[in-house]
């Protein structure tokens, strides 16, 4: 086992900047890790958890579970930011599922869609002056189950079926 070495609280910006360049470069577990390091010494920092969330959504493709990413929501004081990441982590999973191309892909990426497009209403609903942020999220989601048929409700059949197991 390793000690980790702490950073120092100085370094915490360019530390922050590194963060955004990794997700850009795909290389999301190298800016989580960033994030881990920067948590350690500054537990408060929402910047940070922000960029970690958005780090554990880029690799919902390799793997990572989006309650890896729901936990770090619990430690964002906006009740903004709550609601509009909480849509983000719904729709990067329905664009996670859809990769993944499993028989019942369609019905649940729909079903994360739809739950994203309610969480980006809540943060419409907080959002300050001047933030269409929610709003823009919200039409992609929209854009998204108009454009592919394959996106679309569970049977009642199939529903009714998994309800009597």
């Amino acid at each position: 086992m390793y000690a980790l070495k702490p950073i120092s609280r100085e370094s915490i910006p360019e530390a922050l900047s590194k963060t955004e360049r990794y997700r850009l470069l795909n290389e999301s577990w190298l800016a989580e890790s960033i994030c881990l390091d920067i948590l350690s010494v500054d537990p408060e920092n929402q910047d940070a958890l922000v960029a970690l969330l958005l780090s554990r959504t880029d690799q919902f493709s390799q793997g990572v579970r989006p309650s890896a990413a729901r936990e770090v929501l619990l430690q964002l004081h906006d009740p903004y930011n709550r609601a509009y990441f909480s849509g983000l982590i719904c729709e990067r999973d329905a664009s996670a599922t859809l990769r993944r191309a499993s028989p019942f892909a369609g019905f649940e990426a729909y079903e994360s869609l739809r739950e994203a497009m309610r969480w980006y209403e809540k943060a419409e609903a907080l959002r300050a002056p001047g933030n269409d942020d929610a709003i823009l999220r919200w039409n992609t989601c929209a854009r998204m189950l108009m454009r592919d048929p394959s996106l679309c409700q569970r049977p009642v059949e199939e529903m009714e079926v998994l309800l009597d197991d």
